[in-house]
């Protein structure tokens, strides 16, 4: 009877053991399976796209991307105006072949259109003003960007963030054209001349139809 006692007993102890070793396992392998998923997750959540929009001109359509993952406020700003509608009819009011395009400040009267703050200037060494950028227009006053905007014509390292002193801060790019680029050319050999005390004014208005995100 003794014998059969211990014979239970040490049957029992090995039972006990086999099943803590293995409920150890199975608790590492939730723990991997666990692991394994959040690896899965990760490779499988992609970033979110940078918006686009459209721009249609007087002169033809470009898609451009703008740079949300960069330069976030400076492209809230914009979209903003682009939600508002606030750039539809308004012109390139300034156009220096081999320089930029600058607009979304002026309709065709030269009539300067209504803005909101001044916004502050996000210009980075990592972004540079290269030709079919997209950059924010200011004062000489770093931080004094409002609605006004230009797509550079060629690459314009002059403009360029260079140090963090008012004359060499730069001017913000935040996007770039990815479809249309030949509309800048175009829009850059118009002819222009003097309108009241501005220069460099198209002849013939070069009017911005419509400004629309694309996604």
């Amino acid at each position: 009877m003794r014998l059969a006692s211990r014979a239970l007993i040490l049957t029992a102890i090995v039972l006990v053991a086999l099943i803590q070793v293995n409920c150890g396992k199975q608790g590492e392998q939730d723990q991997q399976d666990q692991q394994d998923k959040l690896k899965e997750d990760v490779m499988t959540t992609e970033p979110e796209a940078n918006p686009v929009i459209v721009m249609k001109t007087s002169m033809g359509e470009m898609k451009i991307e703008l740079w949300a993952d960069k330069v976030p406020m400076t492209v809230d700003n914009f979209l903003q105006y682009v939600e508002d509608k606030s750039f539809d009819g308004t012109i390139f009011h300034r156009v220096i072949k081999g320089f930029m395009i600058q607009g979304g400040g002026f309709d065709p009267e030269m009539k300067e259109s209504p803005t909101r703050g001044q916004i502050k200037n996000e210009a980075s060494a990592e972004l540079k003003n290269t030709r079919g950028t997209i950059a924010m227009a200011r004062t000489g006053v770093v931080d004094s960007a409002t609605s006004q905007f230009f797509i550079n014509h060629k690459d314009n390292a002059s403009l360029d963030h260079q140090n963090e002193t008012d004359r060499g801060f730069g001017y913000c790019a935040f996007g770039k054209v990815i479809e249309g680029i030949e509309v800048v050319d175009k829009i850059a050999e118009v002819p222009t001349g003097r309108s009241g005390r501005y220069d460099d004014v198209p002849v013939e208005p070069v009017v911005i139809v419509s400004v629309r995100r694309a996604d």
